[in-house]
Parts: structure tokens; sequence; C-alpha cells
């Protein structure tokens, strides 16, 4: 039997640090885009001012693809006001959605204040890893929720079977928090800077000492423990579709645009590709296909090491313990060393800037910057203290790469067909369905016009379409001077334009809301982060039992992370996993170098690791 059921719509959603970026993920294949605003997005260092975000809105709405701007932090009382105003101005600027963690944004657009257009999207910062917690979002109004990056394909698929209804985002690339978001509280703890107000301080990219129960090292040297690789789902993203997911994330705020553009590409070209295998049952979000001047490659862009994360359930290998920066590309092994040069084992080619990392044998990252190349031998500016035959080398700034990013790299367009015809009193010009019609007297042409005619009605250049048939009847034989035809191309495109952006204005429908659950979400009552009182009375109103945000008390011990990372395991010591007994005793703990220390829980019931920091 013929499916009837219309194509499911894919959704890929790239970052924008900024307007530049934000336009480089359209044209490099993007569906929709995220930005901060100047205030209240959980990238501090990432915001924008209103009208850059209006623009961002004008460029992307010509393709369909659409803007979701993170209002994703805690607010406090004397900024609700300000929250208030933001919304009011994001909608005004053409936003399509919100990405929220506070509930009292979430009473705000309660109020209607001419902010009907702003769609809610649960924040990742919300702790959405079960289908109880979607399905009590979806109650409250959100249309979309962001799952937790540390889910399964089959948890995926199982919030998907029970809550069909909601829209379901799930990372697929970039930089991975060790906590669950918005349940990471260390940086706070430690420096007063809050994640949940866009101000980490990046604790987990710190070097620590293991300690047993006695204060003894379990390893000889410190290390990053809760540093993990990036995530890198490229070749799953078939498994997250038939999971239930409609939109995949690339994490990455305050990354540059090259990053933008590179990764955005990657990830178009395999959402293509996987559509393309199932003709009639998917379809991009957007409209528009990309031409680039580059080949896309993710391997060329900041990493720290990949990893698919728990995508199959708990697996090794995740964490980065020997260094929380970008190793890059492997290009090959040491071969010979010779003076101030040495040469390279490897099919990889070279250039002049190229940057280059090594693992020395002190188990630290080791970096230098290739002067020149001859061949495979390479000359670095400065000749690495470290390096020894036999060493994997690695590419953590590729030269070429960079150089062809930072030109133009890529055209979007929307392809077009024209079509002219003879009317009984002039002629009519279709773009597809947009329809053009002009009253003039029929003059017949001493020569063929076709030719010219399709030689002015496909100079769309400038505009976001470009013609790919121009449809003029074999008997058409009409004169019309070439001017009058591109007065009549650009009166169409306008035309054009003003369908499109009248198509493309989202429906203000709010969903109908289920009756509101009194259940407990969270075994930790300050977890909600309930920072103002319009949150407490949210939670007031659905019986929830909501407790004061960390940021807000102070109790004796505190719980800073809730890691599906768990260290027992990655070092090879999960009993449950067929890891061998660990010799230490417990509890384990994790030393800055300043002193601080903090406790490790290991919740084996929960297959979880939690973080304790002590006043």
């Amino acid at each position: 039997m013929k499916n009837s059921l219309p194509p499911r719509k894919l959704e890929l959603l790239a970052p924008a640090k900024n307007l530049e970026c934000g336009i480089a993920a359209i044209d490099h294949g993007a569906d929709a885009v995220y930005i901060g605003a100047d205030r209240f997005g959980a990238r501090a260092a990432a915001g924008n001012i209103i009208a850059d975000i209006a623009a961002l809105c004008a460029y992307a709405h010509r393709f369909e693809a659409k803007v979701y701007v993170t209002v994703n932090t805690i607010i406090y009382d004397e900024e609700l006001d300000a929250t208030r105003q933001l919304l009011q101005d994001l909608s005004d600027a053409g936003a399509d959605a919100i990405l929220v963690q506070d509930m009292a944004v979430l009473k705000m657009k309660d109020e209607r204040l001419k902010m009907k257009n702003l769609i809610l999207h649960a924040s990742t910062q919300t702790d959405n890893r079960t289908p109880e917690k979607v399905r009590w979002l979806c109650a409250q109004g959100f249309r979309r929720v962001v799952l937790a990056r540390e889910l399964s394909v089959a948890e995926i698929a199982e919030i998907h079977a029970q809550v069909p209804e909601a829209e379901l985002e799930v990372f697929v690339h970039g930089a991975l928090c060790v906590s669950y978001s918005g349940l990471c509280y260390a940086s706070q703890h430690c420096f007063s800077r809050s994640a949940n107000r866009g101000e980490c301080a990046q604790f987990c990219r710190m070097k620590f000492d293991l300690l047993d129960a006695d204060g003894q090292p379990v390893e000889q040297r410190p290390r990053y423990y809760l540093s993990l690789k990036d995530m890198n789902q490229s070749d799953h993203l078939g498994e997250l579709i038939e999971a239930g997911a409609t939109s995949f994330k690339i994490e990455g705020r305050l990354k540059d645009v090259a990053y933008v553009k590179n990764v955005t590409a990657a990830y178009s070209e395999r959402l293509n590709q996987y559509i393309a295998r199932h003709p009639g049952q998917y379809v991009r979000a957007s409209k528009g296909h990309c031409t680039y001047t580059f080949r896309p490659d993710l391997r060329k862009t900041f990493n720290r090491g990949y990893t698919t994360y728990f995508l199959q359930g708990r697996q090794p290998d995740i964490a980065s313990f020997d260094t929380p920066k970008a190793m890059g590309e492997f290009v090959g092994t040491v071969k010979e060393i010779r003076g101030q040069s040495f040469t390279v084992a490897g099919v990889a080619s070279f250039a002049n800037g190229d940057g280059l990392c090594f693992i020395n044998a002190s188990r630290e990252l080791e970096g230098f910057r290739v002067n020149r190349v001859e061949g495979n031998r390479l000359f670095p500016q400065k000749m690495p203290v470290g390096l020894r035959p036999g060493l994997r080398l690695y590419r953590n700034n590729d030269q070429e790469m960079e150089r062809l990013l930072s030109k133009p790299s890529s055209e979007r367009k929307i392809p077009v067909t024209m079509a002219l015809r003879a009317t009984s009193d002039g002629f009519e010009l279709r773009m597809d369905d947009a329809v053009f019609t002009i009253a003039m007297e029929h003059q017949q042409a001493q020569k063929d016009p076709r030719e010219n005619i399709v030689r002015q009605l496909t100079k769309l250049g400038g505009t976001p379409y470009e013609c790919s048939e121009v449809d003029v009847p074999a008997d058409f034989n009409y004169f019309i001077p070439s001017s009058l035809l591109a007065d009549w191309r650009r009166q169409i495109v306008a035309l054009r334009e003003e369908q499109d952006k009248t198509e493309n204005m989202e429906c203000t429908e709010e969903t109908e809301r289920a009756e509101h659950s009194d259940y407990q979400v969270y075994r930790y009552s300050y977890l909600y982060n309930v920072s103002n009182a319009e949150a407490r009375r949210f939670y007031s109103e659905r019986d929830i039992a909501a407790g004061t945000a960390f940021e807000l008390q102070e109790p004796a011990e505190r719980l800073l992370m809730q890691c599906r990372h768990c260290l027992r395991y990655s070092l090879g010591f999960c009993v449950k996993h067929g890891g061998r007994r660990p010799s230490w005793k417990e509890p384990l703990s994790l030393r800055l170098g300043d002193g601080r220390t903090f406790r490790l829980e290991f919740d084996c019931k929960h297959c979880q690791m939690n973080v304790y920091g002590n006043e």
C-alpha cells in the first residue's frame, strides 16, 4: 500500500556566534540557526544586538530557514522586566522560536504581549532525558524539546514512541559537557561563574589528581579526567532519523565562521544523501541547494578527537584524558629526524604554516608550526623538544583549508522555472506559482526571440533564485524589448519573494495543552534552578515543590555534577561492565592544582557518576 503521509521534514540546525556566522550557516546548508541576544543566552560571550538578529531573520526567511534565539539562562527577579522586553523585541525582529530554561519566560509568553509568533523550545538546560519529562514540557506549551546529549538511539526512540507529538532536537556534533546540561554547578561553586547564567569557566577541561579514600593518588600523574572528546554523529544520522529526531544540532556558538562553514556543509551533504536514498519519505525543512568551492571534511575542523558518546550505549574511549585541546586529523607518523627537520610516513600533504601536534612521552600535548615543506620533509619554526621517531602526528590547523574557507565558499539558490505566454491582450510571465500579467499590443518579431528571452529571464544574480528552465512555446514569435523583459523579471522576482514571505509565516495557533501533572521530575528539588518569583509561582501552581537555585543558596556539601561519563568505567574498573575489581579504597576524589578536592559518588543503580564539592 502506498504511503499517503507527507514527507517528514528534517532540519539541520547550525550555531551562529554573530550575523556573519549565521549567514554563512544558511549559505552552507543550514535549515535553521540558533543565536544569542545580548543577554540571557547560555553563552554570555556570544551576544548579538536585535538589529543583527532581525537582519539574520530576513536573510534566513528567504530560504524558509528559521532563526531560534537562546533565552536559556536562569533569570533573577530584577531582570524580569528586561527579559519581557527582550521577548517583545525578538518577536518584532522576526525570530521563529526561543530556547527556554527558566519557566518565568514561559509565563511571559503566556501573557501574549504581541508575541504570538514566538514558538517555545525547551532548552537542553531543562535536563530532558525521559519520556515523562518530555511529556510534561509539552503539556506546558513547548513545541520542541532539545534532548540531553547523553541519550542513546534506543532512549530517543522510546521518547518518540511515548510522546510522538513532540518535536525532538538532538545534538550531532561538537563539544560535550561532561555533566547533564542544566545540572552543572562546578563553575559557580569554584569560580562564582554560573553555567546556568552563560558564564561557564570550563571546570571539566581542567587537570586533576585522582585520589583514593586515604588521599593517595590512584595514578602517578594528574590528568584531564572530566574532559570529553567531541561528538560526531555524521555516520549515524539515519539511526537518529529513524528514532524520531527531526532537528540535528551542531554545537558551537563560540566557534568561528570557518568552523560553521565546514561542519554545516558536511552535515548538509550527509542529510541530502540520506534523503536521496529514501525518496518520498523525507525532505529538507528549508528551500535551496548549495554549491561549495571546497570539499567539506570534519577532520580538518577543531576537534578533540571524535566520539559517538552514548549513541549505542556505554562505550570506552569517550574521554580525552591527555589534553582538552584540539588534536585534529591524523596525518602520519614521524619517520626520521635530521637536524632541524624531520620526515613523515603517510599520505597527507602539508603546507607552510600548518599547525601540527603530538602526545609526547609525558602524555602531554606538544604542538608546533611548520615553517617550510619539502615533500614529506618538514622544517618546524622551532624544533619540538619531545619529537621522536614513531610518534603519531596530528594536524590541528590546516592552512589550505583555512585559505579556502576565508573566501566566499558557498552559494545557495532556490531553483525556479520561468514560463512566458502570450495572452489575448498581452503576456503572462510565471515563476513557478507567482504570476505577473502585462497588457500590451503584440508585435511580430523579425527573428526568433527565444534566445534573448531566455538570456534576459535567467539573469537572477543577487536574488535567492536560479532559473533551471525557461518555458517558451515553439510558436512564440513576438518582439519584446530587452529592457522590458528585464523589468518583468524584476517584478516577478519581487512578487515571488513576497509570496515566499507570506507562505513562510509560522502558524501562531497554540498547541492544545494537556492537564498539568503533579509528579516530581527530579530527585533533588533545587535542581529546578528556580531563581525568581515568577518561576516559583509557575511550579507552585502545578503543586511542584521547587527549591531555590544553586546560585542563591549555600548548602554544606554541594552536588556539582551529574555525569553519565564514569571514571570507574573509563579506567577499566567497572565490574558491572566486565572490568577488573579496583584495588583502591573509595570514595575517590578529584583534586585541582590549588588543592581543592571533589568527592566522587558512583551511582551504579542509575549508571551515573556524581561530583560533590565542599565549602
